[in-house]
């Protein structure tokens, strides 16, 4: 089937589709053609990485807009909504507008009602829905892009029940599912009354195998030798033999301290092959790396990418993580070594991927764990570029020959798990039954059972009344809480109306207002950051060797600032969670009072992405707890916002008011505060030489301030610095507050 047979498309997009060099559909893409996906028709497709899934849902939600309706794309991760939307606004040329949704999760989303396509993450859409954005009804087709992802306990159920929410809302409603290949896509078709398109086609072949001795073992029965030197890593030696064929490869290990040590010895193996012309445009690249973050992991990470190396995972920064992804498709970085996140559904396909490490850490077993098969082929399906490489190759490592039989047998001839749902666990349930109440989708509990019965949960269960007695013990837990009244029907408090929209799981409302009434005045920002960090919507820091003398004496010392009673030291669980609270809060806390991003980073093993991770975490909890204090009249209102603007900012309290102008963030604020500018007034009607002197004298951006300001003339045309204003760029960040130069770049500085 060729692009010109397609129809019911927006005109030019069939052609657009040849010029794009689609001379034929590939067989998954016409078979959901004939299964009526541009007729409306919901479909499941399973089928594997690089096999055109994209296009199979372009197809829909094309032919949707034309039929006069929006489209919805769900992705898994922010980081996708991104990538997709730039991906899909190459019809905007054919008059449709693309929009995408990565906000805070109280928006109303109303700002997409103007747009034909719409990208955002599961979570967000469900928070568009129980924020009552409108534009919803006029859905004709959703896309759920790694459909698999049901199947995670933390992220699965949310997938789940917007899907069944849209559903319910939406009479009708195209359902189109993208799945890598599982083991019951039937189950997933059925429960979406959908037609299936179950495929193991691939555009290139993939070869998959194991690396033992000197030889690759591959799946076919045939052996290649694949020699390892005297003293050399079997990953190494892989990597060797890629870059000779002129490869690249990807490289899944299981933490983040792996990824760091395996790509810092790989770069010795990379940089061997590399041109000149090649070091020079990785240098620069390097540069921007360090540019970003003046972090030991950008350090790392730079000296890694100078030499042709990288690793990712979720410590580095978004524009970090950007850079590398980019460097490596475009065969700057020849290797890349990464946690298993990097394969759910990034685009960054490797002549060769290695699964060094097949196990990881389970804190549930308190021990190692195989990796489920569903994710190694995940993994797999990373290898190969269509167009680019003539085969992919996807290898496991081994050193015995017991585990050569043992890895083909787990993971090579096995088939995928079946995906199930996480659904029927309290924890899930809790914000999902809240928010079905709070939108009013059910109003007793015989339509809360009713609409509970369209997840993939109730598709799956043979457990008679597991749903219904999890459901039960859920609503009782919202009643005692206040947040639903069950008289007469079921029905929503104001404050649990609140808690919906806000987005936050009800067990960390419930503790946030317990936490807000016992504030008093001795409550510190630190006592508040406390507060928000205990909750299950943060994930606390772990305690390290020593860490629990340490924030033990902390907690003993600043116990009165802290709302709440401290568990007993007997409590062993209940305790540390205490302390690793203390902990997270602590980071807050010395980032609130200007320490640099480097020195957070060395005090609390964290890389910057988790700074970023946990501040942006807490201003959303702080949020979400001033306005549930205003809702409950609390006396702490005020200093509830006072330490979410500060944890937003990144600033001590007394440039608040500065670091608020747009444009500024902390270390401007800093210095101007220095030069005798201490709030908007101040820059408002403040001399411009003075500012820009502080500013290091850039014009554009002292312009860009003073206007935001509101300053009367903010042009800087022929006006001089004032030196007496210029920061002292030897000066850097203490833990007092004293904010350095622009040598020391941090977080308040990416607005």
């Amino acid at each position: 089937m060729q692009p010109t047979d397609l129809t019911g498309l927006p005109d030019g997009v069939p052609e657009h589709l040849a010029e794009q060099g689609i001379e034929e559909l590939y067989p998954p893409q016409a078979e959901a053609v004939e299964k009526g996906v541009t007729d409306g028709e919901s479909l499941v497709a399973s089928v594997p990485t690089a096999s055109g899934k994209t296009l199979i849902a372009e197809l829909a939600m094309l032919a949707a807009i034309e039929r006069g309706g929006k489209a919805l794309y769900i992705v898994p991760l922010r980081a996708l909504a991104g990538e997709k939307a730039r991906e899909f606004e190459q019809f905007e040329r054919y008059g449709l507008s693309v929009g995408v949704s990565t906000g805070n999760y109280q928006s109303d989303g109303e700002r997409l009602a103007n747009n034909d396509l719409i990208v955002a993450t599961s979570e967000k859409v469900d928070s568009l829905v129980r924020n009552g954005a409108r534009w919803v009804d006029d859905l004709a087709c959703v896309v759920a892009d790694e459909v698999h992802l049901v199947d995670d306990a933390h992220r699965g159920p949310t997938l789940e029940v917007t899907l069944a929410k849209l559903r319910a809302r939406v009479p009708d409603l195209q359902t189109v599912a993208l799945s890598a290949t599982v083991g019951n896509a039937d189950e997933l078709a059925a429960w979406l009354d959908a037609e299936l398109v179950d495929s193991d086609w691939r555009p290139i072949d993939l070869r998959t195998g194991v690396h033992y001795g000197q030889a690759l073992h591959l799946d076919d029965g045939t052996t290649r030798e694949l020699p390892v030197e005297r003293g050399e890593a079997q990953t190494a030696a892989i990597v060797r033999d890629t870059l000779q064929d002129d490869g690249s490869t990807l490289v899944f290990v299981n933490s983040r301290r792996n990824a760091e040590g395996a790509a810092k010895r790989l770069a010795t193996v990379v940089a061997k092959e590399l041109t000149s012309g090649q070091r020079a445009e990785l240098a620069e690249v390097a540069e921007e790396i360090r540019a970003d973050s003046d972090t030991e992991t950008a350090e790392t990470l730079a000296s890694a990418v100078e030499r042709g190396a990288a690793f990712h995972h979720a410590g580095l920064s978004r524009t970090q993580r950007e850079l590398v992804e980019e460097a490596f498709r475009d065969r700057l970085v020849r290797t890349v070594c990464a946690t298993p996140t990097l394969a759910a559904g990034v685009n960054t396909p490797a002549r060769r991927v290695v699964v060094r490490d097949w196990q990881r850490y389970d804190g549930d077993s308190g021990g190692m764990k195989p990796l489920d098969v569903l994710e190694v082929h995940q993994m797999f399906g990373r290898a190969g570029r269509p167009g680019l490489d003539p085969y992919g190759e996807a290898v496991l490592v081994t050193d015995d020959h017991d585990g050569l039989e043992a890895l083909f047998d787990r993971y090579i001839y096995a088939d995928p798990e079946p995906v199930r749902s996480k659904l029927a666990a309290e924890p899930a349930l809790r914000t999902h039954v809240l928010a079905t109440v709070a939108t009013r989708f059910a109003t007793t509990r015989e339509e809360l059972l009713e609409f509970l019965d369209g997840t993939l949960y109730a598709e799956q269960t043979d457990e008679t009344g597991r749903l219904e007695q999890v459901t039960d013990d859920v609503l009782a837990y919202l009643d005692a809480n206040e947040f639903i009244e069950r008289d007469d029907g079921l029905r929503a408090t104001e404050t649990g109306e609140l808690v919906s929209r806000l987005y936050v799981d009800p067990m960390s409302a419930a503790e946030i207002i317990h936490g807000l009434r016992e504030a008093d005045a001795e409550t510190t920002p630190l006592g508040f950051y406390h507060l928000v960090s205990r909750t299950p919507d943060m994930y606390e820091l772990y305690l390290r060797s020593g860490d629990r003398e340490k924030y033990t004496e902390l907690l003993y010392e600043r116990e009165t600032e802290i709302p709440g009673s401290t568990p007993s030291e007997f409590s062993e669980g209940e305790f540390e969670d205490w302390l690793s609270a203390l902990k997270t809060a602590a980071l807050m806390e010395d980032w609130t009072e200007e320490l640099d991003e480097d020195r957070i980073a060395e005090r609390y093993g964290v890389g910057p992405g988790d700074i970023r991770g946990k501040t942006e975490t807490a201003e959303w909890l702080l949020g979400a707890a001033e306005r549930l204090a205003g809702e409950l009249d609390l006396d702490c209102t005020t200093a509830v916002r006072d330490a979410r603007k500060r944890v937003d900012y990144g600033v001590r309290e007394e440039l608040l008011d500065l670091a608020g102008v747009r444009g500024v963030g902390r270390k401007r604020a800093r210095r101007l505060y220095r030069a005798g500018i201490e709030d908007r007034s101040g820059l408002r009607n403040a001399e411009k030489p003075v500012v820009l002197g502080a500013l290091r004298g850039r014009r554009k951006t002292a312009e860009s301030v003073l206007a935001a300001a509101g300053h009367p003339d903010p042009e800087m045309d022929d006006v001089a610095a004032d030196p007496d204003a210029a920061p002292d760029e030897a000066e850097t960040t203490d833990g007092g507050g004293n904010a350095g130069g622009d040598g020391q770049a941090s977080l308040g500085d990416f607005e």
